[in-house]
């Protein structure tokens, strides 16, 4: 049976929390990506991002808005811990061991790209303007791409499509 082809994501971050050079300089250039506390998101990360899905790292609330990046889903989802701990960022007092609520997945970087496609630079693009997250009111943090959109910001980015 032959594997199935991955699926592509971009997952929003804002880079004074943790940005793609936060995961370049990672030991094993891997990392989980926890925190997520939508709940639309969180079903993505549990039910539908899997092992070998693409991700773009686009950091937002940030000049220039742009996709710095990709990354590729090394864990699927499992439950969040830091959700667990009362000391963190990410904590969450429904949240527990046995009934947990959130979910996150391992992420591996495969290439920062030499210059960042801005969100300025994708409206700009056609066959973009229906990617999701340049559409008006499109907060989600975890969002499905599709293989083209995938393979534009690529050529964009002037970098193989990995």
């Amino acid at each position: 049976m032959a594997a199935s082809a991955p699926n592509y994501w971009l997952f929003k971050t804002e880079p004074s929390s943790y940005s793609i050079h936060d995961l370049a300089k990672e030991p094993k250039k891997s990392t989980f990506w926890d925190g997520v506390r939508n709940y639309q998101a969180r079903n993505l990360l549990r039910d539908d991002v899997q092992v070998g899905d693409r991700v773009f790292f686009y950091h937002s609330n940030t000049e220039p808005l742009a996709i710095y990046g990709t990354a590729k889903v090394t864990r699927k989802g499992y439950p969040d811990h830091t959700a667990l701990d009362p000391k963190g960022g990410h904590y969450d007092p429904k949240s527990t061991t046995e009934n947990p609520i959130w979910y996150m997945v391992d992420i591996k970087l495969i290439q920062v790209f030499p210059e960042p496609v801005t969100r300025e630079r994708m409206q700009d693009e056609k066959i973009l303007k229906d990617m999701m997250l340049l559409k008006r009111g499109s907060r989600l943090s975890i969002q499905p791409v599709t293989s083209d959109e995938w393979k534009t910001i690529h050529k964009l980015a002037g970098v193989d499509d990995r």
